[in-house]
Parts: structure tokens; C-alpha cells; sequence
């Protein structure tokens, strides 16, 4: 069975690996990295971007995240099945001086094809265990998704609050952004 077999059978594959990818993995990665950003806000994710937005744009943005995961600001998961990538997500270490204890979760992206199976349950349990072998104590994040709403409070996030218009979906309504945090 092929790659795309399992996942569009909506057989749950196992997922071979979750990892820290290096500014230089991330750069042989780029193109894989933005079809998934652009297949996220082709989906309606409200992740800071407006329809029409295509690969070429998420290249683009992507650009300036490996640049951060070279200045050690950024720490970018990948989540593979097979040796293909179908989702990512970010732990965000650029944060004020009197707050270096914390850092915020950013852009858990996940392929369309390959939701429902665990994925972003398994970037985030990464991202966590990552948190606390750098000894942190808080995470942060913000989500306009009731899927992911639903996955954070799983994984025992704490709602802070909802701020309602706080952004635009792709196709320029306004969503609600609901805040979370976690103590590690």
C-alpha cells in the first residue's frame, strides 16, 4: 500500500516518527512543509493567512521560521509517516526577558488527509516532552478550531478566555480565538 493509500483509506497509520527538524532539515523539508500550510488555510484554518494563498506564498513565510530554528528561537516538529511529512508544529522560545520560563505553542498544522489519526496529539506530546527536558514550565497558545479546541483540552490545556473577532478566517469572516495555557 502506498503512503497516501493508508491515509486516504482513513486507515489510522501508525506514525513512524516525530522529530526535531534542524534549520537544515527544514530547508530540504520547505516544499513539503508549505503544501501543508497551504492545504491548512485552503481548509479554512485561520493561521494568519488570507485566500488566495498558495505554496509559493507559505515558501515564502516559511523562510523566515527557519531562519528562527537557526537563531535557536523557534524549536519545529515534524510528524512522518514513511518518510513523508503530513504535519508540524512549533515551540516558540522568543520570549521577553522576565519571561523565560514559558514559550508558546505555534502553527500545529496538520495535512487534511492525515487528520483524525492521532497526528496532532503526538506533535504536541513532543513538543511537551521538549518543553520539560528544557526545563519550562508554561505553555501558551491561542486556536480559532474546535478540533484543535477539543485536542488541547485532552491534553489538559486550561482555557483562559475566548476573544471574540479576534482574526479572519481565509475567507475574511471573523473568527473567535480562544487562549490556552498548560503548567508543566
Amino acid at each position: 500500500m502506498s503512503e497516501g493509500a493508508g491515509i486516504r483509506s482513513g486507515i489510522a497509520p501508525a506514525w513512524t516518527e516525530v522529530r526535531i527538524l534542524s534549520a537544515e532539515e527544514a530547508a530540504r523539508e520547505r516544499r513539503a512543509l508549505s503544501e501543508i500550510l497551504a492545504d491548512c488555510v485552503a481548509g479554512g484554518a485561520s493561521v494568519s493567512f488570507m485566500a488566495p494563498f498558495g505554496v509559493e506564498e507559505a515558501d515564502r513565510w516559511w523562510g523566515g521560521v527557519i531562519e528562527s530554528v537557526a537563531a535557536d528561537l523557534t524549536v519545529l516538529f515534524g510528524g512522518y509517516r514513511d518518510g513523508a511529512l503530513f504535519g508540524t508544529v512549533q515551540l516558540g522560545l522568543d520570549v521577553p526577558p522576565n519571561q523565560p520560563h514559558r514559550a508558546d505553542v505555534k502553527k500545529l498544522l496538520v495535512h487534511r488527509r492525515a487528520r483524525g489519526m492521532g497526528l496532532g496529539a503526538a506533535l504536541m506530546v513532543a513538543l511537551e516532552t521538549e518543553a520539560r527536558r528544557r526545563k519550562l514550565g508554561l505553555l501558551t497558545l491561542d486556536t480559532a478550531s474546535p478540533e484543535a479546541d477539543r485536542l488541547y483540552r485532552r491534553l489538559g490545556y486550561t482555557e483562559t478566555g475566548v476573544i471574540p473577532n479576534y482574526a479572519l478566517f481565509p475567507d475574511g469572516r471573523f473568527c473567535d480565538t480562544t487562549i490556552f495555557w498548560k503548567a508543566l
